[in-house]
């Protein structure tokens, strides 16, 4: 065997490092022309006309409509075939961000959820996104979840699913990655620069640039040991 197949090999990052170019003028001036032509619930309808297409026009109109419909939304996203929502006019979307293949936004309508430019939204991904931030240039793994709610449970003389919902902010600092599977129950922030291993499930808040792993979720290590360069990049 070929060390090159027992350590495996090192490639360029591509998403992380693509520029989020201007949308063309023909792009940008049909989502101001859906804006102003339909509303919230018709863009809705409309999406869904291209939500599972994998032709260029699909391609084009999806992202197109999702801008539109949103409360704001930049340049240069990317909506991959699949993706669904709630309630997607309380979501800002930055720059360059990509939302992969079956992803769902599940918001509230009075609630607030922002993607900020460059993350990356793996396959399959699931948001409770009714109080959200996910911060720039953060790696989202293929099927990784975010919990945001759960029912209090109370009183227990009624099924649970009808007790009151306690809404709890997730905030995911910039640079943070979430491996695949990995899941954010309510309340808890991941720090900037932490990385969250695979199949993890995190219920209590995870330090900046620490990696943590397991079910639960426990701390393995710092990714950087010098303290000055962690220091330095917080104040990035």
């Amino acid at each position: 065997m070929s060390s090159e197949r027992a350590s495996g090999r090192i490639v360029p990052a591509v998403h992380g490092r693509r520029e989020a170019l201007p949308d063309p003028p023909y792009e940008t001036g049909l989502r101001e022309h859906l804006r102003r032509q339909y509303t919230y619930d018709g863009l809705v309808e409309l999406y869904a006309r291209y939500m599972h297409g994998e032709g260029v026009l699909d391609r084009l109109l999806r992202r197109t409509i999702f801008a539109a419909a949103a409360r704001s939304a930049g340049n240069g996203i990317q909506v991959a075939a699949g993706v669904g929502f709630l309630h997607l006019d309380t979501f800002e979307i930055g720059d360059g961000v990509f939302l992969g293949a079956q992803t769902f936004l599940q918001g509230r309508f009075d609630g607030h959820c922002v993607i900020e430019p460059h993350a990356w939204i793996g396959p399959g991904s699931y948001f409770d996104a009714r109080d959200l931030v996910i911060g720039e240039y953060v790696g989202w793994g293929p099927g990784a979840k975010v919990l945001g709610s759960e029912h209090t449970g109370e009183p227990a003389g009624v099924p649970v699913i009808q007790t009151d919902l306690h809404i709890r902010p997730v905030r995911i600092g910039a640079w943070a990655d979430i491996g695949v599977n990995a899941v954010i129950l309510p309340g808890v922030t991941i720090g900037r620069g932490a990385m969250v291993g695979a199949g993890a499930v995190v219920r209590e808040s995870v330090p900046d640039f620490a990696v943590v792993a397991g079910v639960p979720a426990r701390f393995i290590r710092w990714r950087a040991r010098d303290e000055r360069a962690i220091a330095a990049a917080q104040g990035a």
